[in-house]
């Protein structure tokens, strides 16, 4: 019965896992249908995050499942509990990259970006995208060092979320409110994916260790 259980727990850290590589994904395609004005592939995101909310579904069942059945106590507990909280965050991920993609659809056919800031957000995206794969990794292996080390990867991501609000109040600037709107919502976009996969690094931390990093 215990091997059974732990086979149970294995499957759903790969439900979990498998969620980490879906937003990832989902991310990539839309900063690319952002940087490209692909309205296309922004509607393959917006399509597929259905896809994101039905994994989630699935994890919150298979988990409630193992509260009702299982009973888990002390380091089980905490892995059941730390993934409904963790589907949660990364369908919130998934809802960040549905945000961008329906921006460039909403812009189509001009292009979101002004061509200045434009290489600030190819590099938040390679970011997050990095952040997700990082994320997928750690659930899997839960190795906590690694965890702790997306915190590094978020620093880069507020890094570059900051120096868009010097860009934008410079006097330089030239391309409007509307445009200024747009580059704010989408880094707060990009800078909220990362907060959430550092989210999930630490509740792997937490299952590992029984103890919440410091935020």
């Amino acid at each position: 019965m215990r091997e059974v259980y732990q086979e149970q727990l294995g499957e759903l850290a790969e439900e979990l896992a498998s969620m980490s590589a879906m937003v990832g994904t989902a991310m990539e395609r839309a900063t690319k249908a952002l940087l490209e004005a692909d309205l296309e592939l922004a509607e393959r995101v917006i399509e597929d995050d259905t896809q994101v909310d039905e994994a989630r579904a699935r994890a919150e069942e298979h988990a409630f499942g193992l509260l009702a059945l299982q009973a888990p106590v002390a380091g089980d507990l905490r892995t059941v509990i730390s993934t409904i909280h963790t589907a949660e965050d990364l369908e919130r991920m998934g809802d960040l990259a549905l945000h961008v993609a329906k921006t460039a659809r909403r812009r189509h056919p001009n292009a979101v970006l002004p061509p200045d800031v434009q290489p600030y957000f190819a590099e938040m995206g390679r970011i997050a995208v990095k952040l997700a794969g990082r994320a997928r990794d750690v659930i899997q292996t839960q190795d906590v060092e690694a965890a702790r080390g997306l915190e590094e990867d978020d620093d880069e991501m507020d890094d570059l979320h900051r120096h868009l609000f010097t860009v934008m109040m410079s006097p330089e600037w030239e391309h409007g409110v509307a445009a200024a709107v747009d580059v704010t919502l989408l880094g707060r976009f990009y800078e909220r994916f990362a907060d959430h996969a550092v989210s999930v690094a630490r509740r792997v931390v937490f299952i590992v260790t029984g103890k919440m990093p410091n935020a």
